[in-house]
């Protein structure tokens, strides 16, 4: 997006204050367009941009203080540096981009020959999310390279994915502006506030107009203020609820008997065990009154078209894609698909954008194995009979501060089982724990391509400001690699402007790539069709899976199944989004962790001789954490908040929560279970 001069001169002067467009490329749905002023090559003030309709010219309130300290803070990596390891510990020292490109080829050529290119693994996941970033040059590197594919979607949203699927195979989503035509919206598991702000204005005009809101979430979150009716779940019990619900529904006539006859298969194995949930054991699973699951039941069964908005919180635990069906089901159950207002709320049919073309998989050597992410420590300390990964690359990542057992993570990131590159905008805890820290630049200093995946709007970026330092982006670092490990395929010679127009190669219209630079496009009219929904095929051939044979061989899940969490600890950690940072982007910042509290119910505040302020030491076998407490009627009893994305130095014990989150899989995909974390506490002496 392009922006203008505020002195009107049209004068090209560098050093002349200029408002310029861009987009926010944080991992959050909204991904909103950004007005940035510039002095100097500078960035002065971020304040929110006119050019995407579904924004709205707001931004939330850590973007707007956190992106001008980001760019220009003294944690900000402008050079390349190696860690040299003395007796008295160790330092970091500058060195030039020909001697860094030089040691990863030979340190990476080393470890390949020696133990081949398995040995090696890309760790990334949701920093920049523009397409160009995340997915072309990087891709394209590492398949050639014949590294290990790493599968990150297990940290977050890959469960959901899976789940997905599983009930509605490929077919896509409703709009989230459709659900002002809802009679009934229900927030689920999303914390729009933080991290989906601009749907909120959208369900509050909808309720203006007579549309009821549930929000089923554990923490009274502030849209939960705005609700007929607040369903505070334990976490983990999502599908022990649903099926309650079912059962009632079922037993009451609020079923939609037609639409599962003509469009699901499956349902009579779904609804026994269903039948299994009476209305008072689903209340004592879920930590709920039954007269909540039974007003809830009310209410979808009275008021429809209802839309649902699903959040990836209830996936983060060892119910995950359990809990996603479950939900999705609910509203096939009720007939809630098709009509307009009716469907759960997913964008993906929008963006017909990216491909194998981009990250060109047919480069990866036939039988590259496929690793999750969170396995990357144990191949590095201790493999047994696999190959080991004794070559690591981070970027657009910062698993130190983001994964489960934080601690396992350092540990093997600082052994000297594996040479560590990491490239990144700031000194974080992950990029210490390298041998090679690369610079890389801010959003604000280059192009991109985004879309988004909480609205239906496609924005292009150009930089605002020079790179900083010595910085340089994702596609030209792993060119600069491809050019010197000798890969003589074209597609590495591809410039910017080339992965541009790849990443446009399957949408006709080619005016777009400089129509979405201009302003934020809507993608509607190349949208595939939302499911039920002009498409001829729809009611001859899709079917909603009540039932998964596939999913019933793979992990005894043909339906969801609901499993108690195994624990004699008290209480449930949860580790929500913050309303300071974004994952971890922004924690170097200090006025950023102001948030790093511990929530606590008042009554089991009292029951510990907790108060307001007090220094609380959250424990189990894999460490402690101290906060301070904050006591509030917001969060359930026997669960504790504390927002995720802290960074090692706002911590008294050396671990942030993450270090005390066990590495539990979910069965489907093997997803985290963030969640499962339990924990006791005492008042820190």
């Amino acid at each position: 997006m392009k922006g203008y001069d505020v002195n009107n001169d049209n004068s090209d002067d560098r050093g002349a204050r200029q408002v310029k467009s861009t987009v926010c490329p944080l991992d959050c749905a909204d991904t909103c367009s950004i007005d940035v002023t510039v002095e100097n090559d500078r960035v002065i003030e971020v304040r929110g941009g006119a050019g995407n309709p579904f924004t709205r010219s707001k931004l939330c309130s850590k973007v707007v203080a956190s992106f001008p300290l980001q760019v220009h803070d003294n944690l900000r990596v402008l050079y390349p540096q190696i860690k040299r390891k003395t007796l008295a510990g160790c330092h970091f020292e500058r060195i030039s981009w020909e001697d860094a490109i030089s040691i990863i080829y030979e340190k990476f050529t080393a470890t390949k020959q020696q133990w081949g290119g398995e040995s090696i693994a890309p760790l990334f996941y949701g920093g920049p999310m523009g397409l160009l970033a995340g997915g072309t040059m990087d891709k394209r590197f590492f398949h050639k390279l014949g590294a290990s594919t790493v599968d990150a979607t297990t940290l977050c949203a890959g469960t959901s994915d899976a789940a997905w699927e599983s009930v509605f195979g490929e077919a896509g989503g409703i709009d989230f502006e459709e659900i002002k035509h809802s009679d009934l919206i229900i927030v689920w598991g999303n914390n729009i506030t933080t991290c989906n702000l601009h749907l909120t204005k959208i369900i509050r005009e909808a309720k203006k107009a007579g549309s009821a809101l549930i929000v089923v979430d554990p923490k009274r979150i502030r849209i939960a203020n705005d609700a007929d009716l607040h369903v505070p779940l334990l976490p983990g019990t999502d599908v022990a609820f649903v099926y309650g619900v079912i059962n009632l529904l079922h037993k009451r006539g609020g079923l939609d008997e037609a639409f599962i006859a003509n469009h699901s298969v499956g349902f009579d194995a779904f609804l026994n065990e269903a039948r299994k949930f009476s209305l008072e054991r689903t209340a004592e699973i879920c930590g709920i009154e039954s007269s909540v699951i039974e007003q809830f039941a009310r209410l979808i069964a009275a008021r429809r078209p209802s839309a649902m908005s699903i959040g990836v919180a209830p996936e983060r635990n060892r119910n995950g894609s359990a809990c996603v069906r479950s939900a999705l089901l609910l509203m096939a159950a009720t007939g809630n698909i098709g009509p307009k207002g009716a469907g759960v709320c997913e964008t993906s049919r929008f963006f017909p954008l990216g491909g194998d073309h981009l990250s060109r998989s047919d480069l990866c050597p036939a039988g590259t194995r496929e690793i999750n992410v969170m396995d990357i420590p144990r191949l590095i300390m201790d493999p047994g009979d696999e190959t080991p990964v004794k070559g690591v690359f981070i970027y657009n990542h910062n698993p130190v501060a983001v994964h489960p057992d934080a601690e396992a993570m350092k540990q093997a990131l600082e052994s000297d089982n594996a040479f560590v590159v990491g490239s990144d905008i700031s000194m974080t805890d992950s990029m210490l724990c390298c041998d090679l820290v690369l610079p890389a630049p801010t959003h604000f200093e280059y192009g991109d391509v985004y879309k988004a995946y909480g609205h239906r709007y496609l924005q292009r970026s150009e930089a605002a400001i020079s790179p900083q330092g010595e910085s340089i982006t994702n596609m030209e670092l792993f060119r600069r690699l491809a050019r010197r490990f000798g890969f003589q395929e074209p597609c590495f010679a591809d410039e910017d402007k080339d992965l541009i127009q790849q990443v446009y190669e399957s949408v006709p219209d080619k005016a777009l790539i400089d129509q979405s630079l201009e302003r934020a496009v809507d993608m509607a009219q190349w949208a595939e069709p939302s499911m039920l929904r002009d498409d001829d095929r729809s009611e001859s051939t899709f079917k909603i899976r009540f039932y998964d044979e596939h999913l019933e061989k793979l992990c005894g899940q043909g339906v969801p199944k609901y499993a108690p969490l195994s624990s004699t600890r008290e209480f449930i950690l949860v580790s929500p989004a913050s309303e300071k940072r974004i994952n971890s982007t922004f924690g170097g910042l200090s006025q950023q962790s102001t948030d790093l509290v511990c929530e606590i119910h008042p009554k089991d505040a009292l029951k510990h001789g907790v108060t307001d302020g007090d220094l609380v030491r959250l424990k189990n076998s894999f460490g402690e954490v101290v906060l301070a407490a904050k006591v509030t009627s917001n969060v359930r009893r026997k669960t504790i908040f504390v927002p995720k994305g802290a960074w090692l130095k706002d911590s008294a014990t050396g671990m942030t929560i993450n270090a005390l989150i066990p590495s539990d899989r979910e069965p489907l995909i093997g997803g985290a279970c963030y969640y499962d974390c339990t924990v006791d506490i005492q008042l820190a002496g």
